[in-house]
């Protein structure tokens, strides 16, 4: 084939240090924005940031030549720093793990749905609860007790 053609998209999620709830509802909005433009600034395109005061999901696409984790190990850094520089906020950090989905094109609509009701969706269900949803849905092997 003469040329290359891609569709890789990622449903990332991440949360705060041990879960503090240290995301506040008052900078949340920026905070989000923050990340988007990160991906951006590596080449990515964000599809849809959302998240509640203890965790954050991004809807990603990525180049074939981004390494997954030097992706994540950048987003987290940067808006780390931006949190203790523009908030003013040092205690503030993410924990060192993450979930990392594949999405088929035609599941971004309801991905992006899902991100954007993150406040709606945790009134029903835990982080807990629908982490590992996710991650059974997913058809991942994990050992619940390294999950926390």
């Amino acid at each position: 084939m003469p040329s290359t053609h891609l569709s890789l998209h990622y449903h990332l999620i991440f949360s705060t240090k041990n879960r503090e709830p240290w995301i506040n509802p008052e900078w949340m909005p920026r905070l989000h924005a923050y990340l988007g433009g990160t991906v951006r600034e590596l080449n990515g395109v964000p599809q849809e940031v959302g998240g509640i005061a203890d965790h954050v999901h991004l809807l990603v696409g990525l180049r074939a030549t981004h390494c997954l984790a030097n992706v994540l190990r950048d987003i987290k850094a940067a808006s780390s720093k931006w949190v203790h520089q523009e908030i003013g906020f040092n205690p503030f950090e993410w924990q060192e793990g993450y979930g990392a989905f594949t999405v088929s094109a035609s599941m971004i609509p309801e991905v992006r749905g899902y991100i954007a009701r993150q406040a709606e969706h945790h009134g029903r269900r835990s982080f807990k609860e629908g982490y590992v949803g996710l991650l059974k849905l997913s058809g991942v092997e994990f050992e619940e007790e390294f999950l926390w």
